[in-house]
């Protein structure tokens, strides 16, 4: 960074200013009392704002314009309530590893700790869901603040930090000085791995029959989808990516199992069960991957890969833990097993490539089409992707919808799906959808939500109308809280208890489409559904929502119940799979 010093200002001129010097280039956000001197001096910057109609629309449209582009989002909100109201973008970016910085206001410095109005003390409400944050009650501190807050959120394992400004500190005069170095002691996040620990990775590979590439979000967040085929096709190794590395691995690709877990594949959930060898590159053996951690994987040593030594061996033992960057890691392990290759050293991994191949071949993901003629979700998804093609991104909300989304959608590259996957928020999906098409205006953006989901953040549907950011919405309607319903069908004696949202009655989305400035269709014959959506994709000039109005009691497949063990995974609701134990 280059030192830059300007004459007198205020302090909410230094905070546009330094935000403007720290690179950003869009904030979404609402005023308010305590961050409104901010608002003044944004009127002449190029940062351009956008107003959205609840905080945590803002916070969610940051992350989906991070996880678009790589780059920080930022929100702003006002103290209080303000700041509250972001708390659940907040623990949802910091579950995700999303990078992304919250500015608030605060009030003035001599009015902390009085219960002043909208006061909160959102630095200690938001410490256990940041990766750092800051309150600044000295004006001169501004620019170092979001100078560091920037480098944060965007280095290491990524994730959001959160810069809380008094209101006294934007009113006072200072002097803006851009800082030329930044020293955060304690702060050295290690990027490079370990020479040892990548020979030790080699032998193991080299020596193992049954191995597994298994990928996660921080595969994504590095950028090293390259490097990732790169190795997969060096070594010929299965590969099954998480719900947060869907795109990181082409879905077309022969080597690629799907993904795996509560809701993955046969064949992606028997190779991580029945391997010898799991490389884990940027996941954390999530409880949703693992099941019953005790039977996970039982016979499988474990290459563990990640830049946040804190989840290396958090839940299953690593046998070599790798700390460093994913990019970084690959880069290294693909020049060992080259050199190796070079002196004759290859893997043998023939039979075991056959046999989960197999096991693919015998399992595909499938679904039953209603007998009654009317929509499977499963086959909107399916020709939503089509039609949209491999280059749309695609943000989901939470629930059955999202499982669809991830399994009957083909992603063939990184960035291309952007979901809410540790925290699991509702609401999620049309706030990141109007991000991420901020971020890369000149894509397709779809929006995958649920009817219950829409419900929770549809307002910024307003916010998209009039700031031309013309998104497109896929709401799968079917009238209820579809996963919690799914398991109160398999695990309640199908004791529906406040799970029927009415949502083909009350409210009518296209009239509220339309209400909101918006396009509103409406489609419930499979013969009708690509003529919708094809209608939907012409239109660029305003968003568009579309109701699919689906067969109610399509469920999920394959499951495995929480707390039981993948060996127990069901494709069907009482088929199991035959793997062939013999031959395993």
């Amino acid at each position: 960074m280059t030192a830059s010093t300007t004459g007198s200002m205020t302090g909410a001129q230094s905070l546009i200013t330094a935000l403007e010097a720290a690179g950003a280039d869009t904030i979404f956000g609402i005023p308010g009392g305590a961050i409104l001197p901010a608002y003044d001096p944004m009127m002449d910057s190029s940062i351009r704002h956008i107003l959205v109609r609840h905080e945590q629309g803002a916070g969610h449209a940051a992350q989906g314009y991070a996880a678009a582009t790589g780059r920080v989002g930022v929100c702003m909100a006002t103290s209080g309530p303000g700041a509250t109201n972001l708390v659940t973008p907040l623990a949802d970016a910091h579950m995700d590893s999303v990078p992304m910085v919250a500015i608030t206001g605060q009030v003035g410095a001599s009015m902390i700790g009085t219960d002043a109005f909208q006061e909160a003390d959102i630095r200690g409400i938001t410490m256990p869901i940041t990766k750092h944050n800051f309150l600044v009650t000295d004006p001169a501190d501004i620019p170092r603040r979001v100078a560091e807050a920037f480098h944060i959120a965007a280095t290491g394992r990524p994730g959001p930090v959160l810069v809380d400004v008094a209101k006294s500190a934007l009113q006072a005069t200072t002097t803006f000085q851009w800082p030329t170095e930044l020293v955060l002691p304690g702060y050295r996040p290690v990027t490079r791995p370990h020479a040892k620990q990548i020979r030790e990775a080699t032998r193991l590979i080299l020596e193992s029959r049954k191995p597994v590439l298994y990928v996660g979000g921080g595969t994504i967040r590095s950028g090293a989808a390259a490097e990732l085929r790169a190795l997969a096709e060096l070594t010929g190794i299965p590969v099954v990516t998480t719900l947060m590395a869907r795109g990181a691995f082409p879905d077309s690709h022969p080597q690629h199992l799907g993904m795996p877990g509560m809701h993955g594949t046969v064949a992606a959930v028997a190779a991580l069960q029945k391997s010898d060898l799991i490389i884990s590159l940027g996941a954390r053996f999530d409880d949703r991957v693992t099941g019953n951690l005790d039977s996970f994987a039982p016979g499988a040593k474990v290459i563990h890969a990640d830049i946040d030594p804190a989840e290396i061996g958090k839940n299953r033992h690593a046998e070599v833990p790798i700390v460093g960057d994913v990019r970084e890691v690959l880069t290294d392990l693909i020049a060992s097993l080259q050199a190796a290759a070079e002196q004759g050293q290859t893997g043998d991994y023939e039979g075991w490539v056959a046999l989960v191949a197999g096991i693919k071949g015998r399992y595909p993901l499938g679904y039953d089409r209603p007998a009654d003629g009317g929509l499977a979700p499963q086959y909107v998804i399916e020709r939503l992707g089509e039609i949209a093609g491999p280059d749309a991104i695609v943000a989901s909300g939470v629930g059955q919808h999202q499982m669809w989304a991830a399994q009957f959608r083909s992603y063939e590259q990184p960035n291309t799906w952007i979901n809410s996957g540790g925290l699991g928020t509702m609401g999620y999906a049309v706030p990141a959808a109007m991000g991420a098409k901020v971020g890369k205006p000149e894509s397709t953006v779809w929006a995958v939500d649920g009817d219950g989901c829409f419900q929770m953040t549809n307002q910024e549907l307003a916010t998209c109308a009039i700031n031309d950011i013309p998104i497109k919405v896929a709401i799968i309607n079917n009238e209820s809280l579809g996963m919690v319903r799914q398991w109160q069908t398999l695990f309640y004696n199908e004791r529906y208890s406040n799970t029927d949202l009415h949502s083909k009655r009350i409210p009518d989305f296209v009239k509220l489409a339309d209400a909101y400035g918006c396009v509103g269709l409406a489609c419930e014959r499979p013969e009708d559904v690509d003529a919708t959506i094809e209608k939907a994709m012409s239109i660029d000039d305003a968003p568009v929502v579309v109701d699919f109005r689906v067969h109610r009691d399509a469920m999920v497949w394959p499951m495995v119940a929480a707390g039981t063990s993948n060996d127990d995974i069901k494709y069907a609701r009482d088929l199991a799979p035959d793997f062939e134990e013999d031959a395993l």
